[in-house]
């Protein structure tokens, strides 16, 4: 069992930045691939990042690519995305999930934290 607690979550204005984090307890941390996905009102939840656990790999969705980065810190059982150069469109509750070793899904979610980035 794995509990994940996102924060850094807030109100910007276009073109600034946030820091969210995602705090994992329970199992290990490094048995874990972390993602980070996001849901706007009214739409499908989406795949924003992930970072792969075996060596640390990461993929991004096209939307983010080039403004977002997902990194994690082991030891401080923590994994974090730097949203930089925010857009409108990035307005989104987002989530931080895991993928316990052995598994192909996000077994694990957080409870999300809102992201409000005002034009």
């Amino acid at each position: 069992q794995v509990q994940l607690v996102e924060s850094g979550g807030g109100l910007v204005q276009a073109g600034g930045s946030l820091r969210l984090s995602c705090a994992a307890s329970g199992r290990t941390f490094s048995g874990y691939t972390m993602g980070w996905f996001r849901q706007a009102p009214g739409k499908a939840r989406e795949f924003v990042a992930r970072i792969r656990r075996s060596d640390g790999n990461t993929l991004y969705s096209d939307s983010v690519k080039g403004r977002f980065t997902i990194s994690r810190d082991n030891a401080k059982n923590t994994v974090y995305l730097q949203m930089n150069s925010l857009k409108p469109e990035d307005t989104a509750v987002y989530y931080c999930a895991a993928v316990p070793t052995g598994s192909n899904s996000f077994d694990y979610w957080g409870q999300g934290t809102q992201v409000t980035v005002s034009s």
